[in-house]
C-alpha cells in the first residue's frame, strides 16, 4: 500500500518536531514525512530524536521552508519526490508574550507574516494540486493561548500527537480539535456570559491555583471589564 505523503511546516522544535516523529515512527509504516525547516542549521534535534525513537530508513526527510518567502516554498514543493503531498500541515508560528501596547510595529508584524500571510502562501502552493487531485488533507495549527492564557506548552505537545492522528483519520473530520478537552468549558463561557465575569473568574482559578474549570460558577464573582476593555 502506498504510503502518504505529509509534509509539515515549522519542525525545528515543538508541536512540528513532535509530530513528524510521531507519523515518522508510526508502527503502520504508512507515513512518508517531509519535515520542514527554515533553517536547516536547526535540523539537529530532529534527526536525535529520529535516531532515538528508530525512525525507519526513509520515513522521514527533512526540506528547507521559510513560510515568509512564496519562492522557498515553490522549491520545497518541488523537491518532495513523490510529486504529491496527501497531508499539509500547516504548522509553523510565531508568537509574542508581554503587554499589547509595549509590542512594537515590526513585531506585531512579523507574527502576522508568519502566522496568517505564511499559512496563506502555504495553501496557495499545494491546494491547487489537491484539488485536481481530488484528494488531500489540510490540518492548520493555531492557538488557543489569546483566549484561554498561557499554559506550559510541554502539554500541548505531548497531547497534540493523538489529536492530529484523529484528524488524518477521522473520514469526516471537524472543522476544530483541540489537544485538551480542559478548556472547552473556558470557551464556552465565553460565548454564555457576555460580561466576561465567570470566564475571568474561572480562568483565575486555572491559571494560578490549577483547578478544574468543570464548575465555573463555584468561583466569586469577578466584576465585568470596563467597555473596550479586554481580559487583564
Amino acid at each position: 500500500m502506498a504510503r502518504s505523503v505529509v509534509l509539515i511546516t515549522g519542525c525545528s522544535s515543538g508541536i512540528g518536531l513532535h509530530l513528524a516523529l510521531r507519523l515518522a515512527s508510526h508502527p503502520s509504516q504508512s507515513f512518508k514525512v517531509y519535515a520542514t525547516l527554515r533553517d536547516l542549521e536547526d535540523q539537529g534535534p530532529l534527526w536525535e530524536a529520529a535516531q532515538a525513537q528508530g525512525c525507519p530508513s526513509g520515513s522521514l526527510e527533512t526540506l528547507q521552508l521559510d513560510v515568509r518567502d512564496s519562492e522557498s516554498i515553490r522549491a520545497a514543493r518541488a523537491r518532495v519526490a513523490e510529486g504529491r503531498v496527501d497531508v499539509l500541515v500547516c504548522n509553523a508560528g510565531r508568537g509574542m508574550m508581554g503587554p499589547l501596547e509595549a509590542y512594537e510595529d515590526h513585531a506585531v508584524g512579523s507574527v502576522l507574516d508568519v502566522n496568517v500571510a505564511g499559512t496563506v502562501r502555504v495553501l496557495q502552493a499545494f491546494l491547487p494540486d489537491m484539488k485536481r487531485r481530488r484528494s488531500g488533507r489540510v490540518l492548520v495549527t493555531g492557538s488557543m493561548g489569546g483566549l484561554m492564557g498561557e499554559r506550559p506548552a510541554e502539554r500541548v505537545q505531548l497531547a497534540g500527537g493523538g489529536v492530529f492522528l484523529t484528524a488524518l483519520h477521522d473520514p469526516q473530520p471537524a472543522l476544530r480539535y483541540y489537544t485538551t478537552e480542559r478548556f472547552l468549558p473556558l470557551l464556552r463561557l465565553r460565548f454564555d456570559d457576555p460580561s466576561g465575569g465567570r470566564y475571568l473568574a474561572a480562568m483565575r482559578r486555572v491559571v494560578f491555583q490549577e483547578e478544574s474549570a468543570e464548575d465555573p460558577d463555584d468561583a466569586p464573582p469577578a466584576e465585568p471589564p470596563a467597555a473596550g476593555l479586554g481580559a487583564p
